[in-house]
């Protein structure tokens, strides 16, 4: 999918954008390469990954590096992340008082339900997460901050497309239809299942889809009169967390949630 971006769409944006840096957006496309759990890749790497000609690769991650947002290990030839990116990441969190202000309210939901309950904000066509919160119970699985999703398939992911306008959720599917082509019918007829269950309840439902053993609810936290969409979500075992408990208990208790944080954050003519 990146090298389409890179080989297609940002030949067009340059030519139609004079003011469209495309050494930087490659630089930057170098360093999303980087996937969890690999903690190093070489110019050839990069290169493939990215669809970025390696000779450019080459300039470009001497460049990165001598900024420090890379590191070399000269004996392998091969760059991991530096700590730019990390010092980048941590002031991003940091300006963003949303997760201050969310934390008290996901951790009592966590607390009283034994389940995880997360803030989350879309990259691309993934789900991050901003802010996690876990109760006291036997969880399936403990994601942390920084942890992503797939958009497609997670509660939180189509809780986010739930929140869009009818013009940008259409150009978020077009992306996700080029990445799930084999699997697009099935996944579109859960997304328009989620926009439904968003429509009946106020949330939507992920029952076993994402993860078999994973059920969630989920709704979009719409700030900003709709400049900004981020998502709630709160999960947990599919074993004892039940259609009706979804629908009946940890729904509203999340829409509750979100009513609280956007009580603080927004102004009174965007509630």
């Amino acid at each position: 999918m990146t090298q389409t971006i890179l080989q297609e769409d940002e030949p067009e944006q340059a030519g139609k954008d004079r003011n469209f840096v495309t050494a930087l957006a490659r630089g930057l496309e170098l360093l999303r390469a980087f996937g969890a759990g690999e903690e190093y890749l070489g110019n050839a790497d990069l290169s493939s990954r990215t669809g970025i000609p390696r000779p450019t690769v080459s300039r470009l991650t001497y460049t990165l590096t001598q900024l420090g947002y890379l590191q070399r290990n000269s004996d392998i030839e091969k760059y991991r992340l530096g700590a730019g990116v990390l010092a980048l990441g941590y002031r991003y969190l940091a300006n963003m008082g949303i997760r201050d202000i969310a934390r008290p309210h996901l951790q009592r939901l966590a607390d009283a339900t034994d389940c995880s309950v997360s803030l989350g904000t879309a990259d691309r066509t993934s789900m991050m997460y901003l802010e996690t919160c876990h109760g006291n119970g036997p969880l399936i699985m403990r994601l942390e901050v920084g942890s992503r999703l797939p958009m497609a398939t997670s509660a939180i992911g189509r809780a986010w497309l739930c929140g869009l306008t009818v013009e940008r959720r259409q150009q978020v599917m077009e992306q996700l239809k080029e990445i799930h082509q084999g699997d697009w019918a099935r996944i579109e007829a859960g997304i328009e299942e989620s926009l439904t269950e968003y429509r009946d309840y106020g949330f939507c439902l992920s029952e076993g889809e994402w993860q078999p053993e994973v059920s969630a609810v989920a709704l979009p936290l719409v700030l900003e009169g709709g400049a900004e969409v981020m998502a709630l979500n709160c999960g947990g075992s599919s074993l004892r967390l039940t259609h009706d408990k979804l629908v009946e208990s940890l729904g509203p208790r999340l829409k509750a949630i979100a009513r609280d944080i956007i009580s603080v954050l927004e102004p009174p003519q965007y509630r």
